[in-house]
């Protein structure tokens, strides 16, 4: 009988698939050749890597988030809410993670990026679609800003296809509709192309769902989930202000916005408006 003692001496278990010549490994499935292939710098910068992955890793959380949001919104729309809650703990968990981000990347000094920040070009996070994507899930929606990828006729399209569907406050203010709460019906109606702007109706359901959390239970956890959502996100965009002015001050972004001015009148934009102010009445 053959011995066992070279494999154990090997420091591998017995049973440890090591022939991959037929199989799937770990790198094949997760396409590892391409994922840490794709970090191309620019300039001979050390620093330059740490740009370049802060930035690619923030997108595969954002392509995360989209599909976790897009799938609670069409749970709403067929009034199951229970399992949009799972899926909007973890858009809240995730934003977190993007939130720590910005800390790795203010070990970035202003003496290093002006080393690369040239070869940036126009190229900036402005341009970001994925970013363009949740702010319209969230119900910020501004068709001005679609006007960067006219040149990607596809990403265009699936931008305007964005811009012109319910958000997940639009959902969930039919939820309350849905559940014989009275809402104004060019609420319901509204274009969804538009920005929303608050309204007294939608404030007096919620304020009903919050006086009568036995009876509305899963508007009321929906609510919350949301809050947690719109506050990360807050919390993400001040983070992000705080980063670009710690990094470049207030010198213009590379996309030609005006950068930390920009970034300072984001944050003036709320999100899921009555679901704050309805804690003033309560």
């Amino acid at each position: 009988m053959e011995s066992e003692e070279p494999k154990k001496a090997s420091g591998l278990e017995i049973e440890i698939q090591t022939d991959f010549q037929k199989d799937m490994s770990y790198g094949d499935y997760l396409h590892l050749d391409t994922i840490l292939t794709s970090q191309n710098r620019l300039s001979n910068h050390h620093d330059e890597m740490l740009f370049i992955i802060i930035h690619q890793t923030s997108e595969l959380w954002m392509k995360l988030i989209l599909h976790e949001l897009n799938a609670a919104i069409q749970c709403i729309l067929r009034n199951d809410l229970e399992p949009s809650f799972k899926m909007l703990s973890r858009v809240s968990r995730i934003q977190q993670q993007l939130i720590q981000s910005w800390n790795v990347l203010t070990t970035l000094t202003p003496a290093d990026y002006i080393q690369f920040r040239h070869k940036l070009g126009h190229s900036s996070g402005f341009q970001s679609y994925q970013n363009r994507l949740i702010e319209f899930a969230l119900g910020q929606k501004n068709a001005h800003t679609l006007a960067v990828y006219k040149h990607q006729v596809d990403l265009y399209e699936r931008l305007q296809k964005s811009l012109h569907e319910p958000s997940i406050y639009d959902v969930a203010i039919s939820a309350l509709a849905v559940h014989g709460l009275p809402v104004d019906e060019n609420v319901l109606n509204r274009d969804w192309s538009q920005i929303y702007e608050p309204n007294l109706s939608v404030e007096e359901a919620w304020l009903t769902v919050y006086r009568n959390t036995d009876k509305y239970w899963d508007l009321y956890e929906l609510a919350e989930k949301l809050v947690d959502i719109g506050n990360q996100q807050q919390l993400w965009r001040f983070k992000h202000m705080s980063t670009v002015e710690r990094i470049i001050g207030h010198k213009q972004g590379t996309g030609g916005s005006s950068g930390v001015t920009y970034l300072k009148k984001v944050l003036d934009h709320q999100f899921f408006p009555e679901l704050l102010s309805l804690r003033t009445k309560l």
